[in-house]
């Protein structure tokens, strides 16, 4: 099973404001918010592909639009998923915009068929249900507290440390991921929709 992974962070359209506190003739530019990193990964009981940030041609973090996954998919992750030994995959997104976009879902669907589970792919995956989505119980459970355990002050660290992390995951958790994704489907389909007990959510 493939899980493709997208953490996307918006930037604002204001950048800095400036102020001062004490002399009207001297002021301190502060940015209004801070710059993010788009990064995209997918993952499988067998390994990982990526991690992918988006970046323009200069090399400046960009955030993701349609025209750019699908040149991400296109030109990064169907190459590197074709160097690896995985037959009938299927390819799990979420619902973000730049996923569903028409063209993005035909691109899709050349490259895995009716293998796709995505809001208007073939199979149709439920929106908000992220506790059924190892791209977001996964992620944010593990990867993000990693990811942020040493505070990075810097785009170059909070990268690095995304390296990091991703490179040391080992395929025994991948499994375990997998695992623990098809417990729940089991047991959504058994109690037909019931809430999930705690305890399954323990990894």
């Amino acid at each position: 099973m493939k899980i493709a992974l997208l953490v996307e962070w918006l930037r604002q359209k204001q950048n800095c404001r400036i102020w001062s506190e004490a002399n009207p003739q001297v002021y301190v530019e502060t940015p209004l918010h801070p710059e993010k990193l788009t990064v995209w990964f997918a993952l499988w009981a067998g390994g990982i592909i990526g991690p992918y940030f988006f970046k323009n041609d200069e090399g400046h973090n960009v955030t993701v639009n349609g025209d750019r996954y699908r040149a991400m998919t296109t030109n990064f992750f169907i190459p590197e998923l074709n160097s690896h030994d995985v037959q009938e995959l299927w390819f799990q997104q979420d619902g973000a915009t730049c996923h569903i976009a028409r063209a993005t879902i035909d691109l899709l669907k050349d490259n895995f068929s009716d293998r796709l589970i995505s809001r208007f792919g073939p199979v149709n995956w439920p929106p908000r249900s992220c506790d059924l989505t190892p791209l977001d119980y996964f992620r944010w459970s593990y990867v993000r507290s990693l990811v942020y355990a040493d505070k990075p002050k810097t785009l170059d660290h909070l990268e690095d440390n995304i390296r990091r992390v991703i490179a040391d995951i080992r395929p025994q958790m991948l499994e375990k991921v997998i695992e623990n994704w098809t417990s729940r489907l089991d047991y959504i389909r058994a109690s037909r929709g019931s809430p999930m007990p705690e305890i399954i959510f323990k990894m």
